[in-house]
């Protein structure tokens, strides 16, 4: 065909290697993102996807040259598809991971390829055994050990991969535009950006991948960073909102104590004037309801004290038994705001799960505050009756239908107590929830 003669034309990259290529870039996204399955589905899945992408490339190479771009789709498919059932992704995710990785193994196909004709026709080594061995092996292993390296502090592990559909159609119009300017030069040599010369046409391949695969990384990289701003945000405006709801319920109380106080003024008035017994009687059950209105927490820490009260006054109406046992001199030295987004957080999320449950009897939260050693061990516990979901890491998972905008309670909760130096941890023992944060005196 007129303009597609390459001089020095090199031979073709071996269709197992790039087999091997594409496998092993599926798999340094599979270590690198958040897993959803069991490592035995994801091995089985692995081992039945290699041979697969072998049968794939053996197939694309023995079709005229009219399927190659059909081969090239099909084996884009599997890729796709050992990424969504080893590692348990959903489709969109898996469709970005795929590109990326698409994107890595043309990359380390190519320059693997690069060091091999060169060493060949550049230095005129022969292709002995097992030099070309040693070549194929340190090549890959050094190429995709980077790749997981730089990638692994760039996809959450404990969370799916967040994916728009504008990050998922650029990811895809970078993969398309890399692979097609990188194997320009195989279809036409008459362009301004094709090479004429076999080492040439590599030197461009593997620039043209490195620069797709660079440009994927950056565009990850600001996409979690947007996305941690964003959860940060939504933290910072949970603490503001836990603090303003502290500073409004510390208000209340007080108009309610002041209100209390002139009540019982005004009932000693009412006594002196009216002397009929059944009068005094419903004087002294006024008294009674007022003395229980006015009732406050008494833990030592009044921002706590005030949390208490109002999430005590919240139990009751609901029909929750809370019961606190706190030391709140333990919490010198920890701000208001702080104090008011933790307590508040972890009783909200109790009084939320405690409130579905059908007896009321079950409705029970039981909250600690002590000392134990150099620590500050703070404890909210609340009865549950049913099954909580895990993922594959044994993480609680949210019962919330949206679960992208839920959890922040618990991440704020965390974020607190990693200020502080100390650490919060979840888990469930005979149908208790049981929150524990440990926090350095």
């Amino acid at each position: 065909m007129d303009g597609t003669t390459i001089t020095n034309a090199l031979p073709d990259i071996p269709r197992l290697y790039t087999a091997l290529c594409e496998w092993l870039a599926c798999m340094v996204y599979i270590l690198a993102i958040y897993r959803r399955v069991s490592r035995q589905r994801t091995a089985a899945v692995s081992a039945v996807g290699l041979a697969g992408m072998i049968a794939i490339q053996y197939l694309d190479g023995a079709m005229p040259l009219w399927f190659w771009v059909i081969g090239m789709l099909l084996a884009f498919g599997g890729m796709w598809a050992i990424v969504r059932f080893a590692a348990g992704t959903g489709n969109r995710e898996g469709l970005y991971i795929a590109a990326r990785a698409f994107v890595l193994a043309e990359l380390v196909a190519s320059l693997h390829w690069q060091l091999v004709t060169f060493l060949q026709y550049g230095l005129g080594l022969p292709p002995r055994e097992p030099f070309a061995t040693l070549v194929l092996i340190g090549t890959y292993a050094i190429a995709f050990a980077a790749a997981w390296l730089a990638e692994r502090g760039n996809f959450a592990h404990d969370a799916p991969t967040s994916t728009t559909w504008q990050l998922s159609v650029g990811t895809l119009a970078i993969t398309i535009t890399t692979f097609a300017m990188s194997n320009l030069s195989f279809i036409s040599t008459n362009t301004p950006f094709s090479g004429t010369v076999g080492q040439e046409v590599f030197y461009i391949r593997t620039l043209v991948d490195f620069c797709g695969f660079a440009i994927l990384y950056a565009q990850q990289e600001q996409a979690r960073r947007m996305a941690a701003n964003a959860e940060l945000a939504s933290i910072n405006a949970q603490l503001a909102s836990q603090h303003q709801e502290y500073l409004a319920s510390k208000e209340n109380i007080e108009s309610i104590g002041r209100l209390a106080h002139d009540l019982k003024h005004q009932i000693a008035a009412l006594r002196a004037e009216v002397d009929p017994e059944h009068a005094a009687a419903g004087f002294e059950q006024l008294e009674a309801s007022v003395a229980a209105a006015s009732a406050q927490q008494h833990s030592g820490n009044p921002v706590l004290d005030v949390i208490l009260t109002s999430k005590m006054r919240t139990c009751a109406d609901r029909g929750i038994t809370l019961t606190a046992v706190a030391d709140g001199k333990l919490l010198d030295g920890m701000s208001s705001m702080d104090i008011a987004s933790l307590f508040g957080n972890a009783l909200d999320n109790a009084i939320e799960a405690t409130s579905k449950l059908p007896d009321k009897q079950q409705r029970l939260i039981r909250l600690a505050l002590y000392g134990q050693g150099q620590f500050t061990v703070i404890r909210v516990e609340n009865y549950y009756d049913s099954a909580l979901k895990k993922d594959s890491t044994g993480a609680l998972r949210t019962t919330k239908r949206d679960a992208s905008r839920h959890g922040f309670g618990v991440k704020s909760i965390r974020h607190i107590a990693a200020q502080y130096g100390g650490e919060v941890t979840i888990r469930t023992e005979d149908h208790w929830f049981i929150l524990t944060a440990l926090i350095p005196r």
